[in-house]
């Protein structure tokens, strides 16, 4: 290409049959800003009469760019790109310097090749992620506003701290009254996290409500939560673990029973700490049927139940260490009035701010 141009401004013989043959428009602009060669291409699109012409009244322009490339390839010798709008459509201009048997460049060569195709796509899928993320907000008020207030429930006192390390979180909790003695509380984690894993969080609390209006015993409210859930055959990776408690404010007996969540509560008062250990299956397709054990204690006045989710516990500091059971433990030992928060600063400092998982902290406190 460059040799056709030197020839022409040397000996002034038309010799741009390559260029002709491009389907790309292509242009010679001049130091003054004149066209001075287009290729049929351009000259079929935008008339022959634009040879001669002014280069940006090409396209019906009445002034010039604010950043013109030709100028800037003529006076620094450098290629230069930008994109222009023409007539409604997209294009992506190359201008490169034309040098003459002098080694001085006299003009400009610009290359306007048809991407409105590529653009239109790219347009069309910024709104889309524009409307996918509205959408999103949308489902992430949702998912917060069907979390249980906080406060007091008869004679126990909720309060949480609940944090998606996406839009959208696949923790979830509830806490509800099951009858005039009884309160049920669960805590549940699901594999993975996002839309996906959100979406299982509304099927679990949704199921939950419906299960416990029919049976009162936690093993058996597990063995029918997994029932249910292996009717909706998903894949095999698609699982949730849950830790789900009765507390009867009657006999102050707290009843539990855990769905492979190794996020082992803490039940803990001003005299110490106790993990509420106990072992059972997730909520899983793997198992045709399973069912689940129970334990209780007894809980006084002034007893508090910490149940939290992985993605406290597993978040790793600078060295791999992770934030573990002991984190959480060390808070409880040094007894803070403001435990969540102490802990959320305690796993923040620990991870360097970065939070690669969702994660839910609940405190259940017994005040009567």
């Amino acid at each position: 290409m460059s040799k056709n141009i030197i020839n022409f401004e040397q000996n002034g013989i038309l010799n741009y049959h390559v260029l002709d043959g491009m389907a790309d428009w292509v242009r010679v602009v001049d130091k003054n800003g004149t066209i001075i060669f287009a290729n049929s291409s351009m000259k079929k699109a935008l008339g022959d009469a634009i040879v001669g012409m002014q280069c940006y009244k090409a396209y019906c322009r009445e002034k010039r760019c604010t950043f013109c490339i030709t100028t800037k390839s003529i006076i620094s010798g450098e290629v230069m790109q930008k994109e222009e709008i023409i007539n409604g459509r997209y294009y992506s201009v190359k201008s490169s310097p034309v040098i003459n048997g002098d080694g001085k460049i006299t003009a400009a060569v610009e290359v306007f090749r048809d991407v409105t195709r590529e653009r239109k796509l790219e347009l069309e899928l910024i709104e889309r992620n524009k409307k996918m993320r509205k959408d999103l907000q949308f489902a992430k008020k949702l998912q917060e506003k069907i979390l249980p207030p906080k406060g007091t429930i008869v004679n126990i006192n909720i309060d949480y701290i609940y944090k998606a390390s996406e839009m959208l979180s696949g923790d979830m909790f509830d806490i509800f009254q099951l009858d005039d003695e009884n309160i049920g509380i669960y805590i549940s984690d699901v594999a993975g996290h996002g839309i996906a894993a959100s979406m299982m969080t509304m099927f679990i609390r949704q199921t939950m409500r419906g299960i416990i209006d029919n049976i009162i015993s936690p093993s058996d409210v597990l063995t029918e939560l997994h029932r249910t859930f292996t009717k909706l055959n998903l894949e095999n990776d698609k699982y949730f673990t849950m830790f789900y408690g009765i507390y009867n404010k009657v006999n102050h007996e707290f009843r539990y029973t855990n769905a492979g969540h190794n996020c082992i509560p803490v039940k803990f008062n001003e005299r110490g700490y106790e993990l509420l250990e106990m072992k059972g299956f997730p909520i899983a397709k793997l198992f045709d049927e399973i069912n689940y054990d129970e334990k209780k204690i007894k809980l006084c006045k002034g007893d508090k139940i910490l149940f939290y989710t992985d993605g406290i516990t597993e978040a790793k500091d600078h060295n791999g260490m992770e934030f573990g059971v002991r984190g959480i433990l060390d808070t409880i030992e040094k007894n803070p009035n403001n435990l969540l928060e102490e802990i959320e600063n305690k796993y923040i400092y620990h991870s360097w701010g970065e939070q690669d998982d969702d994660y839910a902290l609940v405190l259940m406190e017994v005040i009567d």
